[in-house]
């Protein structure tokens, strides 16, 4: 197979949250334990950083690669999902792993694949230690996909923990109460390994603490620091919080012995898009008019971005809005506009909400939209009717951003 046929092959023979949600979802660890095995145990041969959290997780692990990559480290960094590339989740110092690599890994595995039927994340979870531990990197960031207990990245023992924040999201996998959702997300805490909280709830704080004592973790809350004022290309407010998270996270890796200067994390923050290739947040697609894209995708995250929509400045809004069938929408639609204009599509994967079911819900708050069969459709029609002084904003979904960009 070529690569755009392994690729293929991942996507269609084994389960993708990212396409069906729930049905891929593994409550064990013991496929990826077993895959680690069969491969040498390669992340046993990386120093990690593992981040978890119901927003911010793919910002905040960037903003450390980037720190560390300007700091002359050699810097893998994984993340999920991807926007247009399989690759995009796979990186060392900004390069995305090599089309050769993910052929030549998939077919050297092939037997072992299919005799255990793996997750689609389960293989690329692998197949990012394998990379990494070839490549001998310094560090590597790891972006947890789901959870944290139950995410196959938690087979690490990392130096650092970093949990951004807890949130409503995925409730019929990690729980219907924040504490219970924070559970999951502590389950990356490991015995001795300092912890750093970004943002916290009255609810589930003591769920940390009791975690970190339980483990005798260190336990850092990045929420009590002063804003940071470094220039950084990713824009939006909300960001400030994972700002914050970044900068407790690296003051923890310096006093490990980590040299890291202030000129680095200057450099990081700034180039933080040209090194790691960070796409889709708050991100300015054009000016005059102005189009902005951003994926948030659950309550916390939109409620943001809602909040972020209303310091801008524009005579006529215009949302391209999809979504996929697992959100709670109730609460997702009641953050945006009446005075708005709406053009609504069903994301092209199989988990995308139906275009006629996501309108019949946003009439029910009072929210008029226009439907079409696809997001490039709907964008289309939405850059048609604006004039120069209107705003765009395209969102709602992950798989809508990646549509447009």
């Amino acid at each position: 197979m070529n690569y755009q046929e392994t690729v293929e092959w991942m996507f269609q023979q084994l389960p993708m949250f990212q396409q069906i949600g729930t049905a891929a979802y593994k409550n064990d660890l013991h496929n990826i334990q077993a895959f680690a095995s069969y491969l040498g145990n390669p992340e046993k041969q990386i120093r990690c950083i593992h981040v978890a959290g119901t927003n911010g997780k793919g910002s905040t692990s960037s903003l450390i690669a980037s720190v560390l990559q300007e700091s002359g480290y050699k810097v893998g960094l994984y993340t999920s999902p991807h926007l247009k590339d399989y690759r995009e989740r796979i990186r060392i110092n900004g390069e995305t792993i090599s089309e050769d690599f993910v052929v030549q890994f998939i077919k050297n595995s092939q037997e072992f694949l299919n005799q255990n039927f793996l997750s689609f994340f389960e293989m690329s979870v692998g197949m990012a230690f394998a990379y990494f531990a070839k490549e001998k990197v310094d560090y590597a960031v790891i972006e947890v996909g789901l959870g944290g207990r139950l995410d196959s990245t938690n087979i690490i023992t990392p130096i650092l923990s970093v949990i951004t924040n807890i949130g409503w999201d995925h409730q019929n996998l990690l729980g219907d109460t924040l504490p219970k959702i924070a559970f999951e997300k502590a389950g990356i805490i490991k015995p001795n390994i300092p912890v750093v909280i970004g943002e916290y709830h009255p609810e589930t704080i003591q769920v940390f603490r009791e975690k970190a004592g339980q483990y005798n973790a260190p336990i850092y809350f990045a929420f009590e620091q002063e804003p940071v004022n470094y220039a950084c290309p990713l824009q939006g407010n909300y960001q400030q919080h994972n700002f914050k998270t970044v900068q407790l996270s690296l003051q923890v890796l310096q006093q490990m012995g980590l040299q890291i200067s202030k000129e680095s994390i200057e450099r990081g923050f700034a180039n933080v898009i040209k090194n790691t290739g960070l796409l889709g947040r708050w991100q300015v697609l054009q000016n005059d008019p102005k189009i902005i894209c951003d994926t948030a995708h659950n309550v916390n995250g939109l409620q943001y971005t809602m909040q972020q929509l209303q310091l801008e400045t524009y005579d006529q809004l215009h949302l391209v809005l999809g979504f996929v069938s697992d959100k709670d929408l109730g609460n997702i639609l009641s953050l945006f506009p009446k005075n708005a204009k709406y053009y609504i599509a069903r994301p092209n994967v199989p988990r995308g909400l139906d275009v006629d079911l996501l309108n019949q819900q946003m009439q029910a708050f009072g929210l008029v939209a226009e439907s079409f069969s696809s997001i490039p459709k709907a964008f289309l029609q939405a850059k048609q009717n604006v004039q120069i002084h209107d705003l765009v904003y395209v969102g709602g979904s992950t798989f809508v951003v990646a549509e447009i960009i």
